[in-house]
This record gives C-alpha cells, sequence and structure tokens, in this order.
C-alpha cells in the first residue's frame, strides 16, 4: 500500500538523534527543495538504525531522499511524518538501503558542483535589500 517518493534539495539542518525511554530513536533533518518563488523547508526523520545514514551527510550536500509518507492519529489529532530510508548524495555516494547500512565510496559521477552561494533563482539578493524593521515571514 505505501508508496515510496523522492525528493532532491540541499542539506539545511540535521538535528542530533533523540532516544527515548521505550528505546526508539529518530533524527531528523531539513532539505531545502526549490518550489518556484520560495524555497520549501521539508523535514524528514530516520527511524531507528536508518539515522545513521545521515553519519555521511553534512548541512549544505546536495541529496536524493528517498521516503514514504506515514500518517497517525493520537487524541483525536491528527501527524503526517516523511520517514527517510535512502539518502543519496549528488556526487554519487548513498546511505541508507535495504542493507541498513551506508555504502561508502564516491562514485565522482557526472553531478553539478554544490555551491556555497544562494540556488539559482533564490530570493536572498530581495530579502538582503529590505530594511531590517520587520523579520516576519513574507505571508
Amino acid at each position: 500500500m505505501a508508496t515510496a517518493f523522492e525528493m532532491e534539495g540541499k542539506v539545511k539542518v540535521i538535528l542530533d538523534t533523540q532516544t527515548f525511554a521505550s528505546g526508539f530513536s529518530k533524527r531528523e533533518f531539513v532539505v531545502e527543495v526549490e518550489d518556484g518563488k520560495f524555497p520549501q523547508m521539508i523535514k524528514f526523520e530516520a527511524l531507528k538504525e536508518k539515522a545513521n545514514m545521515l553519519e555521511n551527510v553534512a548541512v549544505g550536500d546536495a541529496v536524493k531522499v528517498n521516503f514514504d509518507i506515514r500518517g497517525s492519529e493520537y487524541n483525536e489529532r491528527f501527524y503526517v511524518n516523511l520517514n527517510a530510508w535512502k539518502i543519496t548524495k549528488l556526487d554519487g555516494t548513498s546511505s541508507g538501503g535495504s542493507s541498513g547500512g551506508s555504502s561508502g565510496g564516491s562514485s565522482g559521477g557526472g553531478a553539478p558542483p554544490v555551491s556555497d552561494g544562494p540556488p539559482a533563482g533564490s530570493n536572498d539578493a530581495y530579502f538582503d535589500d529590505q530594511p531590517d524593521a520587520d523579520d516576519d515571514i513574507p505571508f
């Protein structure tokens, strides 16, 4: 029933692993995805042993994330989680997959280099020119 999805973007945040009293653990991370005028910040989580796949990924890396969408209900509130099960750096290395481990090495494929500057088409120049009087989100 579950459908697998994939998304490409640039890693913005990698949080520390959270371990709960039950022994369950997860690690959350955020990927910035270009979406027209405003980039989207998409939060994923890696559960249990999949949290280890983030050891080979750094903030600023261009990645492709394979994930499943999971929904749940607790006390009449509904939640949606994006569960990452594989992360592939766009330079050709990957983490995760069916083995649960990470595969090292780089294939040196034809992926474009990762830039430290703002992504093409971003609004950084627009926001840099604006006065700092109002730091609210633009919507």
